[in-house]
């Protein structure tokens, strides 16, 4: 079974459930493009892929707070749901109508979207992102500040901003799309490159700071399975959550996305994790 650590009073699984499959936002468009999951991922598929990431022991989900993950979600929780949600706001709705909508699915916490700290960090901008900060803080949730620079933490930690926690993405997105929008927002895919290099530069800044962490794109998208075959590609899902949770704190958390369409990726994921018998004796 995956392991479980205190998040802000609730006991959150070691390894969460992200939701760019879902939503078609593809960093791999030559293996899988966007509209191939698109088209896979209706509601009802989504709604069973989160009830078997929580009979497989994922207990938390991270979805975009946009009208049909929101309807989504509605479902799943009709239907018996009781995965926690950490959301965060889609940009294309006004902040405080986002975060009305958000409150009605009583989510654990909320959080700052990565691609709008980042575009508002890269324009000097920093008012900007302390005023929806301090909006999502009116939710009475724990807030949380995503990015995908080091930098951002380490400003965000020197100047105090009030947030209790941080999503930090191992690869740096925004180094080849300085003040570029989202593909959320502008609905085009592009190819971004992900350079490993990126991933020890956050390692250290987590390992530095207090606040806990959830790491994501820990496989750069999936670009790390480019040409490998499916032993190769098992054996570097174990050396990347290896690697992973050895350079994390104890209460940090991965996330990941899974696309379900040719393979149980969950199953894969889970299976992988629920054997390391690191986790349990490091930790």
């Amino acid at each position: 079974m995956i392991q479980k650590v205190d998040f802000f009073g609730k006991q959150v699984s070691k390894l969460i459930l992200g939701d760019n499959p879902f939503t078609g936002h593809s960093y791999i468009p030559e293996i899988y493009d966007g509209d191939e999951m698109i088209n896979f991922y209706t509601a009802e598929r989504i709604v069973k892929t989160l009830f078997e990431a929580e009979k497989l022991g994922i207990n938390t989900f991270l979805p975009l707070a946009n009208d049909f993950m929101l309807r989504v979600i509605r479902q799943y929780r009709n239907q018996g749901g009781k995965m926690h949600i950490i959301f965060q706001p889609y940009p294309a709705i006004d902040l405080k109508i986002n975060m009305h909508m958000m409150m009605k699915y009583n989510p654990l916490a909320i959080y700052h979207q990565g691609t709008s700290t980042d575009i508002l960090w890269e324009a000097g901008n920093i008012k900007q992102i302390l005023d929806n900060i301090k909006l999502l803080r009116s939710s009475g949730k724990p807030v949380g500040l995503a990015t995908h620079m080091p930098e951002v933490v380490m400003q965000a930690e020197s100047e105090n901003w009030d947030i209790d926690f941080y999503l930090t993405c191992l690869y740096n997105a925004r180094r080849d799309n300085r003040l570029e929008e989202s593909g959320f927002i502008t609905g085009k895919s592009k190819h971004i490159k992900f350079y490993p290099s990126d991933r020890f530069l956050m390692f250290n800044i987590i390992k530095d700071i207090s606040k806990p962490c959830i790491v994501y794109k820990i496989f750069a998208g999936g670009q790390i399975f480019y040409n490998k075959t499916q032993e190769e590609i098992r054996a570097a899902i174990e050396d990347t959550y290896k690697e992973t949770y050895k350079n994390i704190k104890p209460n940090d958390i991965a996330c990941v996305g899974v696309f379900q369409k040719h393979k149980n990726q969950l199953r894969e994921n889970t299976d992988i994790i629920s054997n390391m018998i690191f986790l349990t004796s490091s930790l």
